[in-house]
């Protein structure tokens, strides 16, 4: 039998990278501007600065969450408003194809 083609929902992919001490209150804030759920993944790396010397030793955080157009330049606007000036934190937002989309915007339908 032929396997019937995967469903998927078109999403964000809103994917921050940031000092630890940030990541307790940007998880927060995301659920806050309607994410429904994230993964924090701890990293090292190097960018146009150098290596990473926070204040607080320790490795990097890469937060990313699948959210709406809508919520993810709600994300974008407010990561940028409230920490782009004093933080070392960087924020991309990528498009993605996602199967199961309803454990991320339940109100998607399916394509």
């Amino acid at each position: 039998p032929i396997a019937s083609p995967m469903r998927t929902v078109p999403l964000k992919l809103v994917t921050l990278v940031c000092e630890p001490v940030l990541a307790g209150r940007l998880t927060d804030e995301l659920r806050a501007l309607g994410a429904t759920g994230f993964t924090v993944v701890e990293g090292r790396g190097e960018g146009s600065r150098g290596l990473h010397a926070g204040e607080i030793p320790g490795e990097n955080r890469r937060i990313e969450t699948l959210v709406p157009p809508a919520v993810a330049d709600r994300i974008v606007s407010h990561v940028a408003e409230h920490y782009f000036a004093n933080y070392a934190i960087m924020c991309y937002v990528l498009d993605a194809a996602v199967v199961r989309a309803e454990k991320y915007a339940p109100s998607s339908s399916t394509h």
